[in-house]
């Protein structure tokens, strides 16, 4: 991966790094640009997108030299959730911010759910950011960085069919709000709820498939903006909670829409 290995002669201490995790595509990758055209610089935490991540840090390398890396690991394996948090913590020596979107988004309908479907769900989704949050805990503190984890409308409402994703979700919610009261005052740590803004993925195919155009018309329909969002809307609300909102905790920013006052 290029830009994957230790070269941080060349970086300023002063410069701000984010951890990103599942940053190679869709939400992810627009946080990275989003930061990274802020200053900071950024690591790129992908599983198999590893085309996608190397395409990512080449572009924001040619926009500044030494400034994006990548990292694989697959969030259902702990000893490489403990390895990307080493490696992102020793890479610029620093650690201002971990982004934990990382997550995995599929139906599991009650009589179908199997075992591994719960361990998918809920590794991405909880037991991986509360593990990568505890080992960066003492890099964050010195660095009196914080941690934003994606949410869902989802874990207040649940979505039919999806019950162990709302769960994870839910449990992220409260992850969140413990980890800001266990790492303060050093450490702040907010999430974000995001409504509409892509369209799922196809489990299987991979492709913006799952949902028919007609349930795609239904949803905006219950939206009282009358749009999706757009990845940018998330990307802009980090970048709020990560250096202009030095007072806020605990909290939970719903970017919806307004969809959670129709449902």
């Amino acid at each position: 991966m290029p830009g994957s290995t230790a070269n941080n002669q060349s970086t300023s201490n002063h410069t701000k790094v984010a951890l990103i995790t599942g940053a190679a595509k869709r939400i992810g990758a627009e946080i990275a640009r989003h930061l990274h055209a802020a200053g900071f610089n950024v690591i790129v935490h992908y599983n198999h997108s590893a085309k996608a991540a190397r395409d990512l840090i080449d572009d924001l390398n040619s926009e500044r030299e030494n400034s994006a890396t990548g990292i694989a690991a697959d969030l259902n394996d702990h000893t490489q959730v403990i390895s990307l948090a080493q490696q992102s913590a020793t890479h610029w020596q620093r650690l201002d911010l971990l982004v934990n979107n990382a997550s995995s988004f599929f139906p599991t309908p009650i009589g179908e759910a199997s075992t591994e479907d719960w361990d998918s769900l809920i590794n991405s989704n909880l037991k991986a950011p509360f593990f990568l949050a505890q080992a960066l805990a003492p890099h964050l503190k010195l660095a009196h960085g914080c941690i934003i984890n994606i949410a869902d409308i989802y874990a207040q409402r649940p979505l039919k069919k999806h019950s162990i994703y709302s769960i994870a979700k839910a449990g992220n919610i409260m992850l969140t709000k413990s980890l800001a009261q266990e790492l303060a005052p050093e450490v702040r740590v907010n999430g974000i709820a995001p409504g509409a803004i892509l369209w799922p993925e196809d489990h299987y195919k991979k492709t913006e498939e799952q949902l028919s155009d007609e349930n795609k018309e239904k949803m905006l329909s219950q939206i009282p903006l009358l749009q999706r969002g757009q990845v940018q809307d998330i990307a802009r609300t980090i970048l709020f909670l990560a250096k202009d909102a030095p007072y806020i905790t605990g909290q939970i920013i719903t970017v919806d829409g307004g969809r959670t006052l129709t449902i």
